[in-house]
């Protein structure tokens, strides 16, 4: 599994964390991806690694821009379940 980080601008609220997520799930095939428009960062879970000019074709027409790319292995782990009592779940 890879996990991208990508450096959004122009994202202002949390339908925008949305419209992003949407172009994301419509142009490739990922298992998680999730946005912050108070960070300014999308990150995308994927089995197969998407090249930077692929995503800056499918998140650029939507109105935001693409400000840096990067890469790091998720080491084949599944993405991590957060909520109110994941606490109790580590050991």
């Amino acid at each position: 599994m890879t996990r991208i980080m990508i450096q959004i601008d122009g994202m202002r609220c949390g339908m925008c964390e949305s419209h992003l997520n949407d172009a994301i799930r419509r142009n490739f095939r990922v298992k998680k991806v999730v946005s912050s428009y108070t960070k300014g960062t999308c990150v995308l879970l994927t089995e197969a690694d998407i090249p930077d000019d692929a995503l800056r074709a499918a998140i650029e027409p939507t109105g935001y821009r693409v400000l840096a790319v990067r890469r790091e292995d998720a080491g084949g782990k599944p993405p991590e379940k957060k909520g109110l009592f994941a606490f109790l779940r580590r050991s």
